[in-house]
């Protein structure tokens, strides 16, 4: 790992195409940055605020936005590939289509998100916040979401097979209709709904 860059300020920098390979930041500050097509591979961001960042069509893999903040930024067809997002949140941003295999977004701040369409698959989501979200449409599969905060969620045709669905209370959701699960996870949300499976 590379000596941590702590405390730096980039504004309105190209760096389209960049390939950051195990690169550390610490508390900086990215602001009008564009990361078209970037790579990122064990790269490490620790509390660190990204605004107005374009992340279209980059590639994240085995790299960590720790307690980071994501303030009107693009990810536009955008990979991460176990990457480790704990405590970061999102506000404000186009997500989408994007695509997370594996990794840890635990904690992760999603509230109101639009994320129809998405591909997450193989992720630990434990405890992260997608109160509102939108999720119409994609498939959030294998992803462990025990804990998570999931009131007033559309997962109108979302792939939810192998999923972790304890927290998902089916009276508060937007929209179930045409939602794809496996009948075991069908016997967790009769549980939910009070139902004694007999």
């Amino acid at each position: 790992m590379a000596d941590v860059i702590e405390g730096e300020s980039f504004r309105n920098e190209d760096w389209y195409g960049e390939e950051m390979v195990e690169r550390a930041y610490q508390r900086c500050t990215f602001h009008g940055i564009d990361l078209t097509e970037s790579l990122t591979r064990g790269a490490v961001f620790t509390e660190c605020t990204f605004g107005n960042v374009r992340f279209n069509a980059s590639r994240h893999t085995d790299s960590a936005f720790l307690r980071c903040t994501f303030q009107r930024s693009n990810f536009f067809e955008a990979e991460f590939t176990g990457c480790k997002l704990v405590g970061s949140t999102f506000a404000e941003c186009t997500l989408r289509p994007l695509r997370i295999t594996g990794g840890d977004w635990s904690f992760v701040g999603l509230p109101g998100a639009d994320l129809h369409g998405v591909t997450i698959d193989g992720v630990r989501m434990r405890e992260v916040d997608l109160t509102g979200a939108n999720l119409a449409g994609a498939a959030v599969t294998g992803t462990d979401l025990s804990g998570a905060q999931l009131h007033g969620v559309n997962v109108e045709r979302c792939d939810l097979r192998r999923s972790d669905l304890s927290a998902l209370d089916p009276t508060t959701s937007r929209g179930l209709r045409d939602a794809l699960i496996v009948p075991e996870q069908a016997v967790v949300i009769a549980q939910a709904l009070g139902f004694r499976i007999g």
